[in-house]
Order: C-alpha cells, then structure tokens, then sequence
C-alpha cells in the first residue's frame, strides 16, 4: 500500500465549505466530491467550484453516474447528457476520474449494448482529460462483483476504462480476489477502504442499506482481518495509486465534523500500523501524525 489515502467528506456532517475545512485540517491533502456537493450548494455551482478551489485540496475523483449501460436509445440520450455534465464537473473541479456504477436497473428489451455504451462514455472523457473508473455494486442486476467489474472493463477494453474497488462490497459479498492475479495494476484507478459491522448481508436491500448507511472506517468494523489481507492483496498486484476512505454512515452525521474528521485520521493511524507495518510515502506518513 504504498499510495495515499484521500478522505471522501460524504462521511462528515455539514455544508461543503466545512467538509472541506475539516478535512484539511485532519491532515488530508486530497479529497473525493460527489456531484450534489456542487450541484446543490446554495450559492450555486460557481461558488462551490470556487470554494473547492480556495481550499487547497486537491480533487481525486468526482461520484457518481448511476445506471448509465444498457438503456433504451430515448433513456441513453438521456443518461449521456448526463454524464458529459459530470465529466464538465470533473473539469470545473480538476478532478481526473468519474466513477460509475454498474446498473441496477433490468436491461430493456430493446437496449442498447452495455459494453458499447461504456467504450462510448470513455471516449466522451478522453477531450476532457477524464479517466471513467468503474465500479460493481453487489445489488446490481448483472455485474454484482469486482470480478464481473474487471471483465467488464476487459470487454470494453479501452485505454481510458478502468476499475474501482469497494473493499465494503467485496466484504459483504464474501468474494475472493484471485482475480486480481490477471488484473494490470495500472487498470485500477481508486480502491476505497470501508468496513462494517454485521457478521454477514445476505438480502440486496439490506446490502445497499449498510452501503449507504451503516460504513464504518477501516479499524472500526468487524471484519478488521479480511480488509488487512485484502489491501495486503491489492498491493501485491503492484497497485500504487489512491486510496478512498469512503463511509456513509447515519451516526456519524449526528456527530461535530472534528469528532468524525478524527475517526479518519485515526483510521489512516490503524492502516499505517495493521496493514503495512513499514514506512509510508511521506503524504500518507503526515496523515498519521496528530493535528
């Protein structure tokens, strides 16, 4: 694990200044947006890119576009209209990817071919200077795992189409990573880190309830041994690149935005001493050390 690790503030309370503000303050030099960041702060889209700006993070990636492949041609004019906004986001911003998710939805009669839609959607982020990384949800209709990911990427097999790992996904639906033997680590643009609570998921909409609610930081969770070895894992592939605390979590946004912003710093602490036991590149190292 020698990359760094970037905070996604969905996990702190508070409008987007403050996010931003704390964030900076835990340590982080980079941070993960998500389009509702921008879209809906009150002073508008301008003022929001203006004040991510002024904070002197840099932006990883921007969340999300959902259930884009696969649609009918008057659903997929309106899903690519949606996307280039999130890739003009992504501009605004100088954030270099767009994460997406594979659909939820049942592929229309009458859809179009899922792979040729993603090969499109990369082409669309290549004038940009965007990469389109790519991400299963485990309640997904057809790519539920982050080896149906990889396959997908495989099959669009285009330059600028690479992978996202969830470990919060991959955990919950109880997958091994011998896939990642055939993965190039180049192919993988983000791995974001969550853990949680349960002993197991089974139904789909309790899977995407914890997804979306119930994410704790890397240390906290209950399956503390399977991340440690799954983040051993992906850097045995020879993965450098970023690391994402991503966690979605009900109690944490009743919680001050320092208290939630130290869980983090802390988590970054217990990956530093659990997961690699050796020094870290200096951006992650300052993390570790107190505000």
């Amino acid at each position: 694990m020698q990359g760094y690790v970037n905070l996604d503030p969905v996990a702190l309370p508070g409008p987007l200044e403050a996010k931003l503000q704390h964030a900076r303050a835990a340590g982080f030099t980079q941070v993960m947006l998500w389009g509702s960041d921008l879209a809906n702060h009150p002073g508008g889209f301008e003022q929001a890119v203006r004040l991510v700006r002024a904070s002197g993070l840099k932006v990883a990636g921007l969340q999300l576009l959902r259930d884009y492949e696969g649609r009918s041609p008057a659903r997929h004019s309106y899903k690519v209209d949606i996307a280039k906004e999130c890739l003009r986001m992504c501009k605004a911003v100088g954030a270099p990817l767009l994460i997406v998710t594979s659909s939820t939805e049942a592929r229309a009669p009458e859809g179009r071919d899922e792979i040729q839609d993603l090969r499109k959607l990369a082409n669309l982020a290549v004038p940009l200077n965007v990469r389109i990384g790519y991400k299963a949800v485990p309640w997904a209709q057809r790519v539920r795992t982050a080896a149906d990911a990889w396959a997908t990427v495989s099959a669009v097999e285009h330059a600028n189409f690479h992978l996202v790992l969830d470990t919060l996904h991959i955990l919950m639906t109880g997958s091994d990573l011998e896939f990642l033997e055939d993965v190039d680590p180049e192919r993988i643009a983000l791995v974001q880190l969550a853990d949680f609570s349960e002993a197991t998921i089974g139904s789909d909409p309790d899977r995407r309830a914890a997804a979306n609610h119930g994410r704790v930081f890397p240390g906290d969770g209950g399956h503390s041994a399977r991340l440690i070895e799954m983040i051993r894992g992906i850097d045995r592939t020879g993965y450098r690149g970023a690391y994402s605390l991503l966690v979605m979590n009900d109690d944490y946004r009743q919680l001050p935005a320092p208290v939630v912003a130290e869980h983090a710093r802390r988590s970054v602490n217990w990956l530093s001493n659990q997961v690699l036991r050796r020094a870290l590149q200096p951006r992650l190292t300052a993390l570790a050390r107190p505000t």
